[in-house]
């Protein structure tokens, strides 16, 4: 079957779907990574995205329940050089194509993908659309310009949970050397606002008890659970549209332990009266060298955001800790008296290196 992805700015690329048969709208952004597909369509925080691997050959090892990220595939669409259709991994139960189908989330291969990839780096990350039932170019081009911008747009009410509920899990055998298991002797609320499942199984392996409540919570809301420390999760769209978040974090500042993750790292950063803004093209992978100011080593990372905090507009008792090597966005911020610090990047990985997880022992080392 063929299918075709029209950007806004009047390309068309043509080639085969796989997946499930449709069309969807979505900003065009791309993933450096070489592994953790299936992590990254997961990942709730591409919500609103049509997402690109940079990486030429995807579903080498298939998928599995085990790397799942969240309760349901998230992207809007998946774009990849050439698909594998014969896995080879003794993990696998299904192949990307049939996981993708599934889901009900198309996919197109056999495009030139080093050219998009350019196209998005050169213009910046645009909208676009990915169809198999609509192959007319000029129409699919209008559609795509006719589709509203990232900037502006909360997508978290889209991918929060409906209710308060208690995380359990910790990681299985194949990871639990990378986060020792501590019996739970903390209790943390953790409020989601597109949360990847393995920041909640890090905080499980480092002793903390976990409720998990939705990004629309209020500050009283979360405070009548009287945690020892408030988790602020990762998630998709525009920081500065998502007032309520906002509003809530301030309500927490000062009064427990907050880490942030992403999307959480930003709303902190508003709430504390900085400013945000969006990234050309993003940075999106498992490849991300950031320089720990505070120790002066360089670790590397994984990535998944579109905006980020302008470290000029800190007030003064907030520090930037972290800092982004490629373009020296800030990627790590901290209070120089209160509880309260965070993250651009990923810690949990899922997939990636684990050169940060030393950021929830920190966490955990807050709260008393």
């Amino acid at each position: 079957m063929q299918a075709k992805l029209a950007l806004e700015d009047g390309t068309v690329y043509t080639g085969q779907a796989f997946g499930a048969p449709g069309e969807k709208l979505g900003e065009v952004v791309f993933n450096t990574s070489m592994a953790g597909y299936q992590e990254i369509l997961t990942d709730p925080s591409y919500k609103g995205q049509i997402v690109t691997m940079t990486y030429p050959l995807i579903g080498n090892y298939g998928t599995t329940p085990d790397d799942e990220e969240s309760a349901r595939v998230q992207v809007e669409g998946f774009v990849v050089r050439e698909l594998t259709r014969l896995p080879s991994n003794f993990r696998s139960s299904q192949d990307l194509d049939g996981y993708l189908r599934d889901s009900g989330v198309t996919g197109i291969e056999g495009i030139d993908t080093r050219a998009l990839v350019r196209r998005i780096r050169v213009r910046g990350a645009m909208n676009g659309i990915l169809s198999t039932l609509d192959l007319d170019d000029a129409s699919l081009v209008a559609k795509a310009q006719a589709m509203p911008s990232m900037e502006g747009r909360d997508l978290v009410r889209e991918v929060v949970p409906p209710r308060a509920f208690e995380w359990t899990k910790g990681f299985g055998a194949f990871a639990d050397h990378a986060l020792p298991a501590r019996p739970p002797t903390k209790r943390v609320v953790a409020i989601d606002y597109g949360m990847k499942w393995n920041i909640l199984r890090c905080l499980t392996q480092i002793g903390c008890q976990v409720t998990v409540v939705p990004g629309t919570a209020t500050a009283e809301e979360v405070l009548r659970h009287d945690p020892d420390g408030v988790f602020l999760s990762n998630g998709p769209g525009d920081p500065a549209a998502v007032g309520y978040a906002i509003e809530t974090v301030k309500g927490l500042i000062g009064k427990k332990p907050v880490f942030g993750i992403c999307l959480g790292h930003q709303l902190l950063g508003l709430a504390f009266g900085a400013k945000t803004f969006k990234l050309k093209f993003g940075h999106r992978g498992a490849n991300q060298p950031v320089l720990n100011k505070l120790t002066g080593r360089v670790e590397i990372t994984t990535q998944n955001h579109g905006f980020a905090v302008d470290a000029s507009t800190l007030p003064g008792d907030v520090v930037p800790t972290h800092i982004n090597l490629n373009d020296k966005t800030l990627e790590g911020l901290r209070h120089t008296k209160l509880p309260v610090f965070s993250v651009q990047y990923h810690p949990e990985a899922a997939a990636g290196p684990h050169d940060s997880r030393y950021l929830f022992e920190e966490f955990g080392k807050l709260m008393v």
